[in-house]
């Protein structure tokens, strides 16, 4: 079985960190591929023995500009 999630990835300082929307699992790592992986990874334990109840759902990221 697969499932899809949203993931946001973000750089802090010499790392990267990804983090699933849905259920909020993150993990870094020092490039976005060794952060993809590390997500990867750690949403599997967290989903192990369980069947996963991922509501799918249309989701948009943007960025927007806002006067300070």
């Amino acid at each position: 079985m697969s499932i899809k999630v949203n993931v946001i990835i973000q750089r802090e300082e010499n790392w990267f960190v990804a983090k699933c929307i849905e259920n909020s699992v993150a993990s870094q790592g020092k490039t976005i591929e060794e952060a993809l992986e590390n997500l990867r990874e750690a949403l599997i334990l967290y989903f192990e023995g369980e069947v996963p109840e991922i509501e799918t759902r249309q989701t948009f990221l943007t960025t927007i500009e806002v006067a300070i």
